[in-house]
């Protein structure tokens, strides 16, 4: 049997692929309990086309969204983290009310083993610090017994991943190099204080993606894309709200949104519905984009 650090899963993509979702994503949906169902709809894209990053940026500056913001943050990354860390990690939180509709990613870093016995040597796992002593850091891996990082330090309740590599009662584990780790490990969260013109302006990204109904057919730049993606190294892929698409969320900044990214996309053409809903378009558009590696 191979282990989470051999090829037998997914691997990471070549490049960073960022996705940007707005702030008032479901602020259409009145109860709590479908806002979270939905939000797991992303998680499952995410974590489906290996995504590494979830943006969330506000889309309706001159109002409050720090409610909505923080619901789409929290519940986002409690699906990502595994779930033998979840109790550690997260406190009990009214967003979190209805997780139990979050659907499970059953990714590489969401291992279904909970024995010490099924550990394997090379086996990377998430972990959270449990405790320190002059042996080093004892960390909760999801199995009966922490693995100790030896001589070293780390923050208790923080998450870190560990590579294992002594078995037996007492596993003892090292802190990896990132590079170490070939497969698809999940995807960060991460909240955008700054606007969707100011986001692309200020990250590092050399190759923006917007996706729109008003955008040009996918099958029409489908050649040029491909070309681009296959060269960039941080991708972003951006989607528009609810009541409004990523022309008017930027319009409001006073700016063209064909100033900020490379390409505007519509990969639904000829839809069969009046609206399409953003996760709907988080699906087709990722689906699609996948298939521009093989």
């Amino acid at each position: 049997m191979k282990t989470s650090g051999e090829t037998a899963f997914p691997l990471k993509r070549r490049q960073e692929l960022s996705v940007a979702i707005p702030a008032s994503f479901v602020s259409d949906v009145p109860h709590l309990r479908e806002k979270t169902f939905r939000i797991g709809l992303v998680g499952r894209a995410a974590a489906i086309f290996r995504v590494d990053e979830v943006i969330v940026y506000p889309d309706f500056p001159q109002t409050d969204q720090r409610r909505d913001i923080n619901l789409l943050a929290t519940v986002l990354a409690y699906m990502e983290t595994p779930q033998y860390l979840r109790k550690r990690l997260f406190k009990i939180q009214p967003e979190l009310k209805y997780a139990g509709v979050l659907p499970p990613l059953r990714t590489p870093h969401h291992p279904l083993a909970d024995r010490t016995e099924d550990l394997k040597v090379g086996e990377f796992r998430e972990g959270a610090v449990l405790s320190y002593s002059k042996e080093g850091s004892q960390v909760d891996v999801g199995v009966e017994q922490p693995a100790l990082v030896a001589g070293i330090k780390l923050k208790t309740n923080t998450r870190v991943t560990v590579k294992i590599t002594e078995l037996g009662k007492h596993p003892k584990a090292v802190l990896p190099s990132p590079r170490e780790i070939k497969a698809y490990w999940g995807f960060k969260v991460s909240v955008s204080e700054d606007t969707f013109g100011r986001l692309v302006k200020t990250r590092p990204f050399d190759l923006v993606v917007a996706t729109s109904r008003k955008g040009k057919p996918i099958d029409a730049v489908v050649d040029e894309l491909t070309e681009r993606w296959k060269q960039s190294l941080k991708t972003l892929m951006a989607f528009g709200a609810p009541t409004q698409g990523l022309f008017e969320i930027v319009a409001k900044e006073r700016l063209m949104l064909e100033d900020l990214a490379h390409f505007i996309v519509n990969t639904i053409p000829e839809q069969g519905t009046e609206t399409v809903r953003t996760e709907e378009a988080l699906y087709a558009s990722l689906a699609i984009f996948n298939t521009l590696e093989q």
